[in-house]
């Protein structure tokens, strides 16, 4: 009746050493460390950048206890972890002057980190630590203000070009377009040609709204942008701004960052365990923007730079060889048009090339430019910290349409593939700027999971001697089940690599408090029958039997409400949610098979059971 069979005692100590081993990572705690990472979108980090970090500490008589190279996407991120902070200063100092010979132009990122101190075993078993968040383990918190200004004239320069090619398809002829502040103005000698203009424009521009305008012999469409529009421009710049930082700090190797929207026009970016401001701003200013630009070979601009001066409507920029070119000032995509930049082979010629692919405006832009300017080259420029370089400038040999684009020529596949990582890059669609800055050290987070973890130890101790002393061996059950849910939860959250924070700590110590009524439920339930007058390993059997349809109710009505606050919170919220549903489920585990194994362990064998210890069984009076 009370018998397991062997697998299920074989389950639940398989889960309990899974949960030990899992859980485990989390006590060794996080040693200082530095992290190398690449400055330029141009300058990979591999793996051998890892044998040049371990010579410079070993040269230098810096100890380290484990040198790690991260493949995070296309590059890579090698940590070293150290003995001390003083260690890591003089690390973060040593590799920093023979990574950078030039200061004011580094190549590399070298920046303070935490690493987990568990040991090579665990880890090769991929047991690792939860990440913790901001305010557990330190880190840098900032608030940034997106220029929605700079995007809406961003969205005004592309609308101004399109207009110009609506009307050359069209063949509607005009006197001039131009951007007068937030309106585009097109200037028409007839009436005819206004009203011509203003249908094909009505019909293929539906984002404006256009109003007519005579001044002197000039007929004039001025359009502006609808409200609905604007709206939607500025959700997209905000929106594009959010992936791009996601995509360059993810690829930087930050663990868990949290890039989120605040209001209508700021994001909050939190950087747990960077303990460097300086680097952080850094990380975030160092998107990359992308332009496309025709290259002016003529003779007389190269005469008139030959001479030392740069022709009005060009600007002078180097290639990666420090070769100069110019290029026109007026750009003709940019990276907001780039769907997708994959190396690759020339089908023709079998040659490394870089397979590009544009979306519907960027594909005719294209076509209508690569038609219009055969022969001539057309240059990718990159643009980091202010600073332009162009990437590759080939010569248009066709009219390219249908939104895929080649560049081939003399690369090899590593510089193919380069190309490629930086043209994926990503623009910012609107600048920002830091309006708030905030650094949480690691003190002030090794103070709050302190705190936080006498709050669950000091909980579950109350709650076990409670249960203990109210239900005799019983609660000692009860007991050890809270100490297998526990196991599991801190387990599960480590599988999953869940961030951990205040809330969710709070969320843990819910979680007991919530388990243990699953517990009380049984015991009651088995009091209940014995006060019926049923035998004691009957009244076992019952009260484990009828207690799991009332255990189950309660706490799926209890996972309902989690669920929402996973749905629709935030932040905090659903860190909350996850924690406290899992801590749900895991409940659910230890009190029904947890302790009905240890019960069934302790009385099952026992054919002439005549007293179980459940506390003091109060019989009803008789009457």
């Amino acid at each position: 009746m009370n018998r397991y069979p062997l697998w299920k005692y074989i389950m639940v100590v398989v889960a309990i050493v899974i949960g030990f081993v899992y859980t485990l990572p989390n006590f060794f705690g996080e040693s200082p460390a530095v992290q190398v990472s690449s400055a330029k979108a141009t300058i990979k980090v591999d793996a051998s950048m890892m044998g040049k970090v371990e010579q410079s500490l070993q040269a230098a008589n810096i100890p380290n206890t484990g040198l790690y190279f991260d493949q995070n996407g296309p590059v890579g991120t090698v940590r070293a972890r150290l003995t001390s902070t003083d260690q890591q200063l003089r690390a973060r100092d040593l590799l920093e002057k023979e990574l950078n010979p030039d200061p004011t132009d580094p190549s590399y990122t070298v920046a303070l980190n935490l690493l987990s101190a568990s040991p090579a075993w665990l880890t090769s078993l991929h047991a690792l630590p939860m990440y913790l968040g901001l305010d557990l383990r330190g880190g840098v918190h900032f608030l940034l203000q997106v220029d929605m200004r700079a995007a809406l004239t961003k969205r005004y320069d592309s609308l101004t070009g399109d207009v110009r090619s609506l009307l050359r398809d069209k063949n509607v002829r005009h006197n001039g377009i131009d951007r007068v502040g937030d309106t585009i103005e097109v200037k028409f000698r007839d009436e005819a040609s206004r009203e011509a203009a203003r249908g094909a424009l009505t019909d293929g521009m539906p984002d404006l709204q256009f109003t007519e305008q005579v001044a002197g012999a000039d007929y004039k469409l001025i359009g502006a942008l609808k409200p609905a529009a604007i709206k939607t421009a500025q959700d997209n710049a905000l929106g594009q701004n959010i992936s791009t930082l996601h995509n360059r700090i993810n690829e930087l190797g930050v663990a868990e960052p949290i890039i989120q929207q605040q209001g209508a026009d700021r994001i909050v970016v939190q950087l747990p365990g960077v303990q460097d401001v300086a680097k952080a701003k850094d990380i975030l200013g160092r998107t990359a923007t992308l332009e496309v630009r025709l290259v002016d070979d003529s003779p007389e601009a190269q005469a008139s730079f030959a001479s030392g001066t740069v022709p009005f409507g060009l600007e002078r920029f180097n290639d990666r060889d420090g070769r100069p070119v110019l290029v026109r000032r007026q750009v003709v995509l940019t990276g907001e048009n780039l769907t997708d930049a994959q190396a690759g082979f020339d089908g023709q010629s079998q040659q490394p090339a870089v397979h590009l692919t544009l979306d519907a405006k960027g594909s005719r832009i294209f076509r209508d430019v690569t038609r219009d300017n055969l022969k001539k080259r057309m240059a990718i420029l990159l643009f980091e910290k202010g600073k332009g370089e162009v990437v590759t400038a080939p010569v248009i040999q066709s009219e390219i349409s249908g939104g895929r684009v080649q560049i081939s020529g003399s690369m090899t596949s590593a510089e193919a593939a380069d190309t490629a990582l930086l043209l994926r890059a990503g623009s910012l669609a609107a600048p920002m700027e830091i309006i708030e800055e905030r650094t949480i050290g690691p003190s002030l987070g090794a103070d709050n999971i302190e705190k936080g973890f006498k709050s669950v130890a000091y909980g579950f101790a109350a709650i076990a001697i409670f249960m203990m002393l109210y239900y005799g061996l019983f609660g000692v059950f009860s007991a050890i089940a809270l100490s297998v849910n526990l196991l599991l939860l801190i387990a599960l959250l480590s599988m999953l690599q869940a961030t951990l924070t205040l809330p969710g700590i709070a969320a843990i110590a819910l979680a007991l408090g919530m388990a243990i009524d699953s517990n009380v439920l049984i015991n009651e339930r088995i009091r209940e029958e014995l006060r019926a007058g049923a035998s004691p390993q009957q009244a076992i059997n019952l009260g484990f039997e009828r207690a799991w349809g009332t255990i189950l109710d309660s706490n799926v009505t209890t996972l309902i409400a989690a669920v929402a606050l996973l749905a629709f919170g935030s932040g905090p919220v659903r860190a909350f949610a996850i924690v406290h549903g899992l801590g749900i489920l895991t409940s659910m585990f230890s009190a029904v098979v947890g302790a009905r194994a240890l019960a069934n362990l302790w009385y099952g064998r026992r054919k002439k059971l005549q007293k179980i210890s459940i506390g003091q069984v109060w019989k009803p009076k008789e009457v």
